[in-house]
């Protein structure tokens, strides 16, 4: 057994194939069959029963979920901790969609070196199916994320709701209109805008973050949905403006993480988040 097939076993339950393991590892479907074939001749289990719908786990590869993320886990925290300076006593990996690093979390990190300066951070950005694939590799200790997936072993963990509201450079200009963008906020935002605007036209412009909605229409004029927490300097700053009777939609924000983990640090950064959660719904209430 080696880290490969370790790592090659958790992306086929991730993507639930070996041919997208393969396009995700980066490797020939061969390499990832091989790959599986000897984690398996070294159990001496099968740990995966191939159909056209992809690949499903057996009951001992639901066994060895566990196992393998906690090996991996090791593993790579072993790595990363091996190289740390000894005044580090453990390491922690933090990854968020990149409207929460807007303001909030990058005070969260200054809170947390202050109050546990002996603990190294690593801060990612992701999308949603990257996070819960690197939660479910063992890559990652903590995920923040709108629409997290349930997957065995991760533990998902309300935190607070967004506020999403319309904003515009424009104030004067009559809304709707061509300069508008829709932001992709996930298929929760996109059953209730559809029910809000039923007749409004597919928009010119789509991105797939609010950070870069922001960007387009500070830069060329236009609207979008954004989070209320986001805009709320560019909003003093009169750079942007709420446009006036339009819905406020609820954006729940969840916390992912390992129900069993041997981190030493885990819980205090837990603990952490959740103090920043409360003080986000204080200021929001």
């Amino acid at each position: 057994m080696d880290i490969d097939q370790i790592r090659t076993f958790l992306s086929v339950v991730a993507n639930g194939s070996f041919l997208e393991a393969a396009s995700r590892l980066y490797v020939t479907q061969s390499t990832v069959s091989t790959r599986i074939q000897r984690l398996e001749s070294y159990l001496g289990v099968t740990l995966f029963v191939r159909n056209r719908s992809g690949a499903a786990l057996t009951l001992s590869g639901h066994r060895f979920l566990r196992h393998a993320k906690s090996l991996l886990l090791t593993l790579e925290q072993a790595r990363h901790d091996i190289g740390l300076p000894s005044r580090f006593r453990a390491s922690i990996t933090v990854g968020t969609r990149i409207a929460l690093w807007e303001e909030l979390l990058p005070r969260w990190v200054g809170t947390m070196r202050k109050q546990a300066p002996n603990i190294s951070i690593r801060s990612e950005i992701g999308f949603e199916e990257d996070l819960m694939r690197s939660l479910i590799e063992g890559r990652m200790d903590v995920g923040i994320m709108y629409t997290p997936q349930h997957s065995p072993g991760l533990q998902i963990e309300h935190l607070f709701d967004e506020t999403l509201a319309l904003f515009t450079t424009d104030p004067d200009k009559p809304w709707p209109n061509d300069d508008y963008i829709y932001v992709d906020w996930g298929p929760a935002f996109y059953a209730l805008h559809s029910s809000s605007y039923p007749d409004l036209e597919s928009p010119p412009q789509t991105v797939n973050v609010g950070w870069l909605g922001v960007q387009l229409i500070l830069c060329n004029g236009g609207s979008c949905f954004l989070p209320m927490r986001m805009t709320e300097p560019l909003v003093k700053a009169g750079k942007l403006f709420h446009v006036p009777g339009s819905p406020q939609f609820r954006l729940p924000t969840y916390m992912v993480f390992p129900r069993d983990s041997d981190s030493i640090v885990l819980p205090q950064v837990l603990d952490s988040l959740r103090v920043l959660a409360e003080q986000q719904k204080a200021v929001s209430a």
